[in-house]
Order: structure tokens, then C-alpha cells, then sequence
């Protein structure tokens, strides 16, 4: 679910993704979508299960951050 909710976001605004990536504001950038995502994260999964997990977190440095851990 995670991966999936981050991949929309990278399907969306890929150009957005890469001017992140090159000038390392990939937080700042995106910070409204993954609040988002993570409302609909925790709606689906439930809030103990996303809080205890990182999974969320490690699909937005798999899949957004294209493997660097920047979240």
C-alpha cells in the first residue's frame, strides 16, 4: 500500500521528482503530497500499524528518493 500510494505520487509529477532529486529539495517539494498520502496510508492500514512500521517511510526513500534515504 505504501509503495503504491508513494509510486502515484512519482507517476504525477515526475518532472517535480527530478528537479527534487538534482537540487535536494525533494522534501520541501513534496511536502503536501506525502502528508496526503500518509492520511490515506493511515486510512487503509490503520494508525497503529503505520506507526509502527516504516514501511511508509521506506517506500518514499525506495520509490521517490530513488533509493537514498532522505526521509
Amino acid at each position: 500500500m505504501a509503495r503504491a500510494l508513494v509510486s502515484d505520487i512519482v507517476a504525477y509529477f515526475p518532472q517535480k521528482r527530478e528537479e527534487g532529486l538534482r537540487d535536494g529539495t525533494l522534501k520541501q517539494l513534496f511536502r503536501e503530497e506525502i502528508k496526503k498520502s500518509y492520511e490515506e496510508y493511515v486510512e487503509q492500514v490503520g494508525r497503529e500499524f503505520a506507526e509502527g512500521t516504516t514501511h511508509f517511510q521506506d517506500a518514499l526513500n525506495d520509490v521517490l528518493a530513488g533509493g537514498k534515504k532522505l526521509f
